[in-house]
């Protein structure tokens, strides 16, 4: 299996390499032969070396009002080949990871019964054949033996019971499954990777947030005991939507016993689920979604001891249209954060705002974006690391292209238990549609911990 999983992993490696052969190389050097993460990892710092030497030469060209045209392309070309580069080290980390995890086989998984095993096997015959009666049969015994021995039994019935046939409503997926699928959500989806992630049992799912603490009263000894001030609760209601993904494979790659059905459900399901999610994750409007953390209240620039629980505080860039041209209202959109939530703070943006702030540099001249220099960690900011959302806005007057806070405090994204999967073999001839469906659900959890950039003025 792992022989097969890297001839796979080796093909997607050269079609990406190929991909950045495509891309045009500062100074017509020859393509980096990346064969390891360290490798990627200094040609990533070496190229940060030659744009910080180019950036510096555009910036004397336009004090001594030379032309910048050659530099301008020098340093979109460098920059496209850090984000190249960047692309290459995480794919590589994700290679890494999946080689050590164990492989999808006949034999038993970690965290998998002996019935857990009889009914993934029974469901992967199913999706071969669903017509074959022995086999739906073999499926639904498994499935019915699964429950059976299963601790908690009424919540597997009540979440992922078999509903008939395929033509009744198809097949709950197994849990192994189901789990790889999570998994795999999580590698793709960068809001799900740092956001507070729920398993729920039903969408009607309440969560209570205490806004300001209990009260509380230095005393002396022998003092009266005074009753406190009772805590300020508010209830986050995640606003749900239900998740479908659609794979299709040929008949003949069915029929095909070493076509590895499992791993490619389980890799396109997720891969759908993740980008579709991750844009419903940033600006779901909450009607049959998610309620994106940019698409809840309007924001406002008022301070957390006085703006209503559940909006965010923006800071202005100052420009009516564009980034701000000092690095200090950064350092303000730092700040208005609190020390509580700077701890594990984090910057959120899309690629063209990243490659912007490579450009800024700090009151002694040092650039204050830095790369990433240790394996699996990425690049930070005013010393803060930066997730990548390609779902965040662009620059434009009133958008807020750039978030800054604890999403882990911030933002809630609740999964309903269960995913189940119904097979179509009529409406596309010699092809099979897999119908994917899973309930999740996203709202702001706690607005003090995310702060926004908005582009105005004020």
């Amino acid at each position: 299996m792992h022989a097969i999983t890297l001839s796979v992993m080796d093909k997607h490696f050269q079609a990406f390499m190929a991909k950045l052969s495509a891309v045009g190389i500062y100074e017509k050097r020859e393509d980096p032969s990346v064969k390891s993460v360290a490798d990627a990892l200094d040609k990533i710092a070496s190229a940060f070396e030659e744009y910080k030497k180019t950036n510096d030469a555009r910036i004397e060209a336009v004090k001594s009002g030379n032309s910048t045209a050659d530099l301008d392309l020098k340093l979109s070309r460098i920059d496209n080949h850090i984000e190249a580069l960047g692309e290459i080290k995480t794919r590589l980390e994700k290679m890494e990871t999946k080689l050590a995890r164990p492989g999808f086989d006949a034999g038993k998984q970690d965290g998998e019964s002996r019935e857990d095993v009889e009914y993934r096997h029974a469901f992967i015959d199913w999706v071969r054949a669903p017509n074959d009666h022995e086999r739906q049969q073999k499926a639904v015994q498994a499935f019915k033996a699964l429950e059976a021995k299963s601790v908690d039994g009424l919540e597997r019935r009540s979440t992922q019971t078999v509903v008939g046939t395929n033509a009744a409503g198809g097949y709950a997926l197994p849990k192994m499954i189901e789990s790889t699928i999570a998994r795999l959500s999580v590698d793709i989806s960068p809001i799900r990777q740092i956001s507070t992630v729920r398993q729920v049992g039903t969408t009607d799912y309440h969560e209570l947030f205490d806004i300001n603490g209990a009260g509380f009263e230095w005393l002396g000894e022998g003092d009266t005991r005074n009753q406190t001030n009772t805590p300020d609760l508010a209830e986050v209601v995640p606003t749900f939507g239900m998740a479908s993904a659609k794979p299709q494979a040929s008949e003949e790659s069915l029929d095909d016993l070493f076509f590895d059905v499992e791993s490619w459900l389980t890799s396109s399901v997720a891969d759908t689920l993740a980008l579709g999610e991750g844009a419903a994750f940033v600006s779901g409007n909450g009607t049959k979604k998610p309620t994106g953390f940019l698409a809840g209240t309007t924001p406002v620039a008022t301070a957390d001891s006085s703006r209503a629980f559940g909006v965010l505080q923006y800071v202005a860039s100052g420009q009516a249209a564009a980034l701000p041209t000092s690095v200090d209202t950064f350092y303000d959109l730092v700040y208005a954060l609190r020390a509580r939530y700077r701890t594990n703070a984090r910057w959120v943006t899309n690629k063209l705002i990243l490659a912007a702030l490579r450009k800024y540099k700090d009151t002694t001249n040092n650039y204050i974006w830095q790369p990433s220099t240790v394996a699996g960690e990425p690049a930070t900011f005013l010393g803060y690391p930066i997730t990548e959302a390609e779902d965040m806005p662009a620059v434009a007057a009133n958008a807020f292209p750039l978030a800054f806070g604890d999403f882990r405090e911030g933002y809630l994204i609740a999964d309903r238990v269960g995913m189940r999967i119904t097979r179509d073999e009529i409406t596309t001839p010699g092809f099979v549609k897999f119908y994917c469906r899973k309930r999740i659900g996203g709202k702001i959890r706690n607005s003090q911990a995310i702060k926004l950039l908005k582009i105005a003025t004020s």
